[in-house]
């Protein structure tokens, strides 16, 4: 179970179409963009579009970033620069860095000052799991988005864990960080595996979002969230992510999103159904995932 979905951020910038779309209907140019949702100065312009080179510098660098980020997730901005351009030779300084970290979805996961504050922007949601006894599957979902480069180029990777099980439910690989991303993947997971009692992710404005909010509890699905700063919480799937990149992307460069696609699909077939998980004395976690539901049948 398996889709790329296509949607470029140059193409959301380019308003003017949507503008153009849009009837007259004696409407002034300022409420047509008020109806839209759109600057009014964003019809006049032209988007101008990156040179070569900076896009390729640019996705060598967030490649290395997140190569370094993934072996080692907890140094910060001034080690990573070193790394970059002592090792890479790639001349960067902190500020970019700490932008392109921004941009791939990536922080340095160490304790950070005044934790127990609530986040002004953010929605509050409470993390269920704390000392939470998790004994069967579908009990607790969790879910979250990595990046994942290509040869040229990048995309994103939603993918939800069962917790119990550690049996992979859904995945979907995106070339943009939006919320409808996360939605398909859970509906698409649900309409095969069911619905969980908890899904849990981290605090990314992707789980805050009005339309991801509104899923969950139109389902009955109780939303949990990483405390601020709290990457352990949700370390299930980070771990997951981890091993995928270091065995699978790593190695191998991978030149289209189709490609990459196929890798995945591939390498989740072998996690779920091949691989044995120590956690579970070496059964798979299909194994584990569909035996609780077996068992439940046949008593």
């Amino acid at each position: 179970m398996s889709v790329i979905i296509y949607r470029r951020h140059e193409e959301k910038q380019q308003t003017g179409g949507c503008f153009n779309e849009l009837p007259d209907m004696g409407l002034s140019i300022s409420r047509r963009c008020w109806l839209l949702g759109i600057p009014r100065t964003s019809i006049y312009r032209t988007p101008r579009s990156k040179p070569p080179e900076k896009i390729e510098y640019e996705e060598k660098a967030k490649k290395r970033i997140d190569y370094w980020h993934t072996l080692m997730p907890y140094i910060g901005t001034r080690k990573l620069k070193s790394l970059l351009n002592e090792v890479d030779q790639i001349p960067i300084g902190r500020d970019l860095v700490r932008k392109y970290m921004h941009e791939i979805g990536v922080r340095a996961i160490y304790p950070t000052p005044n934790l127990s504050k609530p986040s002004k922007e953010n929605v509050r949601i409470p993390y269920l799991l704390r000392k939470k006894a998790i004994f069967i599957p579908n009990q607790v979902w969790a879910v979250d988005i990595t990046y994942i480069p290509l040869r040229r180029g990048h995309m994103y990777l939603t993918a939800i864990i069962d917790w119990y099980s550690r049996f992979i439910v859904g995945w979907v690989l995106s070339d943009t960080l939006e919320s409808e991303n996360v939605i398909n993947a859970i509906k698409e997971a649900i309409a095969v595996y069911g619905v969980p009692d908890i899904i849990n992710s981290d605090q990314g404005s992707q789980f805050t979002s009005v339309e991801y909010r509104c899923l969950l509890k139109s389902l009955k699905i109780r939303q949990s969230m990483d405390g601020k700063g709290r990457w352990i919480d949700n370390v299930i799937i980070e771990r997951w992510f981890r091993n995928l990149k270091v065995e699978y992307v790593y190695i191998n460069e991978y030149n289209s999103p189709n490609e990459l696609n196929a890798a995945i699909k591939g390498y989740v077939e072998d996690y779920n159904s091949i691989r044995p998980h120590q956690s579970h004395e070496y059964a798979t976690p299909a194994t584990v995932y569909k035996n609780v539901f077996q068992l439940s049948s046949a008593g």
